[in-house]
């Protein structure tokens, strides 16, 4: 990396905000986007060495788009429509998905809905809160109710 180079990316942190973000109207030519401090220096410092050096030579790009798109990912880097959710790729459980678990001779019953759980009429982002609710301590959710494997047998009461 050739010495202006790195002296300019070292100069970034000492900017003022109100100089990184001229910095960042003249480097690419846009506003900046509302993002912290740290984002600006990384973005701009990036910048800094594509201006330099270049950028990916044309057989890395397409080595690169051909991985992306064998893992799923579309040229931005969001997985594409057609894959598996994250909840079903984390083995979670589709919407609609009733738990039942009894838990001190008291049957709990929990449906999957789209976001999160719903528990007793009230929603829920995740078992575990719902866990605590039953059992009055920090228990792992998707364990609780059968969905891992847990570390040692923690049979209900």
């Amino acid at each position: 990396m050739s010495s202006t180079t790195v002296k300019q990316i070292a100069a970034l942190q000492d900017l003022p905000m109100p100089a990184l973000q001229e910095r960042w109207r003249s480097l690419l030519g846009t506003e900046p986007p509302r993002y912290n401090r740290s984002f600006l220096v990384r973005r701009l410092a990036h910048r800094l060495q594509e201006l330099a050096y270049g950028w990916l030579s044309q057989s890395a790009r397409a080595r690169m788009s051909e991985l992306l798109t064998q893992a799923g990912y579309d040229e931005f880097g969001a997985l594409r429509p057609n894959r598996p959710s994250a909840r079903r790729r984390a083995g979670l459980p589709v919407a609609g998905t009733r738990l039942i678990r009894e838990w001190n001779s008291q049957l709990h019953e929990v449906t999957v809905v789209a976001g999160g759980y719903e528990y007793r009429g009230r929603r829920y982002r995740s078992l575990t809160a719902i866990t605590e609710l039953i059992t009055g301590t920090h228990w792992n959710g998707p364990a609780f109710f059968g969905l891992r494997a847990r570390s040692r047998q923690e049979g209900g009461r």
